[in-house]
């Protein structure tokens, strides 16, 4: 489980970094978007790249979620009939006891969300994505023009935001706790210190990818 989280927690960052481009113009985003589908050609097929990238992502789902249901099973043996004193009456933890009390919650509506920005900014399925939505040929992208068509509907955007706050609480409790799975021991100062840049990225990812439906919502982006 620890494996898997840190691979979307790697991906989820280079994703955000790549969709910062839309700062950049429709030239230089379609022309990133363009390139992810042409890399290493012709070594790779076309779009050869984001395959590769898909089913390493679909596998490591499927085992983030057989995984987790497997540490479930193993905490509520071990458990038997009593239970442990809650953790909310620990003093000092705040956000990170929020976020890893609600990593189920967080866990499915990032897997939903997943699912409406694949229909909505990958296959342009409708109700999900726009429609004046335009598919990537081997020679164009419209990777911009989608963006901007699907963030200038509210719901579409406000449906972005939730899911990015959504994945800012997992990666929270997810990056923390990947430390001890891997059987890193670790000090109290070093946990304080991994704690604040488990938050740093989880806030620098959210923050990142908040700012772009947000900006075409108020016209920064059009």
């Amino acid at each position: 489980m620890a494996i898997t989280g840190l691979i979307f927690s790697a991906y989820v960052l280079v994703h955000m970094i790549g969709n910062l481009k839309v700062y950049q113009g429709p030239e230089a985003f379609n022309s990133y978007a363009h390139w992810l589908r042409n890399a290493f050609y012709p070594v790779l097929p076309y779009e050869g790249l984001l395959w590769i990238l898909r089913v390493v992502l679909l596998v490591s789902v499927l085992a983030h979620i057989v995984c987790a249901l497997i540490l479930k099973a193993r905490a509520r043996r071990a458990r038997g009939g009593a239970r442990a004193p809650s953790i909310r009456r620990r003093r000092g933890l705040g956000l990170s006891v929020f976020a890893g009390r609600s990593m189920l919650v967080t866990g499915v509506v990032l897997l939903l969300f997943v699912i409406f920005h694949v229909l909505d900014l990958t296959t342009g399925t409708s109700p999900a994505a726009p429609g004046g939505f335009q598919a990537a040929t081997h020679d164009t992208s419209h990777a911009y023009s989608n963006l901007v068509d699907s963030f200038s509907r509210w719901p579409a955007s406000l449906i972005y935001i939730l899911a990015m706050l959504a994945l800012a609480l997992h990666l929270l409790h997810g990056l923390v706790s990947t430390v001890y799975d891997l059987g890193i021991g670790v000090g109290s100062t070093a946990r304080n210190i991994l704690a604040v840049v488990a938050l740093l990225v989880a806030v620098v990812v959210a923050l990142g990818n908040i700012t772009i439906p947000v900006a075409v919502l108020t016209g920064l982006i059009s």
